[in-house]
């Protein structure tokens, strides 16, 4: 186990000189970005380095969330922005630096807890080997050019392990007037990426429901009942609580105060708003506001004096609930029904509550138009003008998230925004029956009902659930065929769980509920790069897939140029390894990746195999000498207890080949290379092994294009200085 030490002044300013010249700092902030979708990149090890927007990011420079998961805590990592040179290479270079000051986001460094240089210079992980760190990505800096080559954002383990790969994830990114960032491939029956819903199980365990809510703590579902004629030997009326995994009935309360207090069964019409912990408010007709929790024998209530109640939401302030009474809207007690204060509208009965704008707004679908209800002073603020039409409201729902009103109209969704301005009206042949919202995936959620009348043109008995992005309103789901819901019995309901894994969609004609599931079909995030290995030697194709579920993997391999494709025996991992032979040469290879919502598959790629023998200059780097190694890029391996010096190539920003130095059982190790980059000329402890002079980030095995003044030449010095003022610990 590494000891280690506590920082000292001298230590913190030799470990930041060595990393501000390890990498080329970037300074100045800018707001985290909005552009492009998110990208997840996988590492061998299983880590997960996720980078919010990965496409269109400003050129001259954009913040961006990066987060990772899975990684090993007890090795440093850095997160930069470096020059992608595909599978099995080094990404090199790379721009940013260690950040000084907390201004600059240019790269980051992520430590294993309690590591000495845990909140000065570097971010600690947090549980399960996760970080959120932010980075400023630019397009250009000295040394790389983000316009010209393929970049992404990248881990790799820090200067103290240097050679070692094992914290190596890439993920692609793209700068504005740049092609989308992906890494190729194609859905095969669906387009990549693809998001569907899929009926996975009915419960018919809570008589005819009528509306549902999951509760937030514990996790519960509520579901409020009439009682289905089709059971004559049981009154179903009441509210149930299931177990939202298989349906299965824990309680139920069926007994609520009438309008003498005397209890009675009771049915539940809606659901209000959850208690802290578990149970719920609801309200039962004609007047009535209860509350209850799982293992209740009867309900408390009270009656709201006046007339019958159409809708509920739930209060402005604690321990009350808004209701409307027709065209009034008043504030009540939940536990006593009383009226707190009230307003009379011009027409209406139904209504929404924006509980972060403090907003109602009161539909008032006969005259085609909605009032905007200050809750703070309970006046009419605003009356906005809803779509021209003959049928009734079927409901109104805010999004909390965005401020925007959804008004369900005839067979049309009315959008507005926050200020009531009309955005868009969602158009369909089924009436439109309720609304729900992620926050998670910003989307709504909308269920339509058929007529069941079919005598009407267009009516088929079913309905469907819809779902749509709130950003721009497009849908981001394939619709769902909801069989046999029609409006004959009463509106159907929904709940979303949180991240939109499950929909619970209610029947009440079929006393059903539907839980849906959400699938993903798969995504390409990493497809592998063309191969040139020699006979004899492993090749390493690598491709990974988000999807929901989990896709599995198969790779495949064709010998007469796509043509055809055969699956390789065995090869049903991310990583595919393998000995190449001369028979290999020429074959395309391709992974194809399959779950519940589809097949994608990644483009093809050729393997290129030479003779034994005979040496492409793209191996590992060249040897050492004593005091100083080679410049130039990758050669092949030398060195006898010293190494003797190679001869220079190219100083490049990828270097070219230098001659291999004299042979030797083993080698002790060379100096910092100069000249090409570091590490790619004398490597620590020669004898062919891929590791850097200095540690810099990404400079293994291929060479680093120069960096910034003598950074290159001075990042070893730096780190030596940590070494030599603490031998017995870590920089």
């Amino acid at each position: 186990m590494t000891t280690q030490h506590p920082t000292t002044p001298s230590r913190a300013g030799a470990a930041s000189a060595a990393l501000a010249l390890v990498l080329a700092s970037v300074a100045s902030a800018a707001p985290v970005s909005a552009a492009g979708p998110a990208r997840t990149g996988q590492g061998a090890g299983g880590q997960q380095l996720t980078v919010y927007a990965a496409s269109g990011l400003d050129p001259l420079g954009e913040s961006v969330r990066v987060k990772g998961a899975g990684y090993d805590q007890s090795k440093g990592v850095y997160v930069a922005l470096c020059k992608d040179n595909g599978d099995n290479r080094a990404p090199a270079p790379c721009a940013g630096g260690a950040d000084m000051t907390g201004g600059s986001k240019a790269s980051q460094w992520i430590v294993p807890r309690g590591d000495a240089h845990a909140g000065e210079l570097g971010t600690p992980y947090g549980e399960g080997g996760r970080f959120d760190v932010e980075l400023k990505l630019t397009a250009k800096s000295e040394g790389l050019d983000c316009l010209q080559v393929a970049c992404s954002v990248v881990t790799r383990v820090d200067h103290r392990g240097a050679g070692d790969r094992s914290q190596d994830v890439r993920v692609p990114v793209a700068f504005r007037g740049q092609d989308p960032v992906g890494p190729g491939g194609e859905g095969v029956d669906v387009p990549q990426g693809t998001v569907a819903y899929r009926a996975v199980a009915q419960f018919t365990t809570a008589g005819k429901p009528r509306d549902l809510m999951l509760h937030p703590d514990s996790r519960k579902l509520y579901v409020g009942s009439d009682d289905l004629p089709d059971t004559a030997d049981v009154n179903e009326s009441g509210l149930h609580v299931l177990d939202p995994a298989d349906g299965r009935l824990r309680s139920s309360v069926t007994r609520a105060p009438g309008s003498t207090g005397t209890p009675g069964q009771r049915a539940v019409r809606q659901l209000i708003a959850p208690l802290p912990g578990d149970g719920v408010v609801f309200s039962y007709p004609v007047r009535g506001i209860g509350t209850a929790k799982d293992g209740d024998t009867a309900a408390a209530g009270a009656w709201v004096p006046g007339g019958t109640v159409t809708d509920a939401a739930p209060g402005p302030t604690p321990g009350t609930v808004l209701v409307a009474q027709g065209s009034v809207l008043s504030e009540v007690d939940v536990a006593t029904a009383a009226v707190r204060r009230s307003v009379t509208l011009e027409g209406g009965d139904g209504f929404a509550f924006d509980p972060v704008r403090k907003t109602v707004w009161f539909t008032d679908a006969g005259n085609r138009r909605m009032y905007r209800i200050d809750a703070a002073s309970f006046t009419v603020t605003a009356t906005v003008q809803l779509p021209a039409g003959e049928g009734y409201a079927g409901f109104t729902e805010v999004d909390a998230e965005t401020g925007a009103v959804w008004v369900g109209l005839d067979t049309s969704v009315a959008v507005h925004d926050a200020t009531g301005r009309r955005v868009r009206v969602l158009q369909s042949t089924d009436l439109p029956r309720a609304a729900g919202f992620d926050a998670v995936t910003h989307e709504a959620y909308v269920v339509w009902q058929d007529t069941g009348d079919a005598s009407q043109p267009g009516s088929d008995n079913n309905g469907a659930l819809t779902v749509y992005r709130t950003a721009d309103l497009q849908e981001a789901a394939k619709p769902v065929v909801l069989p046999g819901n029609h409006g004959q019995s009463g509106f159907a309901s929904l709940v979303v769980e949180p991240g939109g894994g499950t929909v619970f969609v209610s029947h009440p004609a079929e006393g059903r509920i539907t839980r849906l599931e959400r699938s993903v079909s798969p995504e390409v995030t990493q497809g592998p790069t063309a191969q040139t290995v020699t006979e004899g030697t492993r090749a390493v194709l690598t491709a990974h897939a988000q999807g929901t579920p989990a896709p599995t993997v198969v790779w495949q391999v064709s010998v007469d140029a796509g043509r055809t494709w055969q699956a390789v025996p065995g090869a049903d991992a991310p990583v595919h390894s393998f000995t190449a032979r001369a028979s290999d040469d020429g074959h395309l290879f391709r992974a194809e990746f399959r779950n519940a919502a589809g097949t994608s598959r990644t483009a093809p790629v050729t393997l290129t195999v030479t003779p034994a023998g005979t040496t492409s200059g793209g191996g590992t780097g060249g040897s050492g000498g004593p005091t100083s190694g080679s410049g130039g890029g990758d050669g092949t391996t030398g060195g006898s207890t010293g190494g003797s010096t190679g001869s220079a190539g190219t100083t490049t920003g990828e270097g070219t080949s230098g001659s291999a130095g004299s042979t030797g059982p083993s080698g002790t190790g060379g100096a910092v290379g100069s000249g090409g980059s570091v590490g790619s000329g004398g490597t620590v402890g020669g004898g062919g092994a891929t590791t850097t002079g200095g540690g810099a980030l990404a400079s293994t095995g291929t060479a680093v294009a120069a960096l910034a003044g003598g950074a290159v030449a001075l990042t070893a010095v730096g780190w030596a200085l940590v070494r030599r003022r603490h031998p017995e610990g870590t920089a």
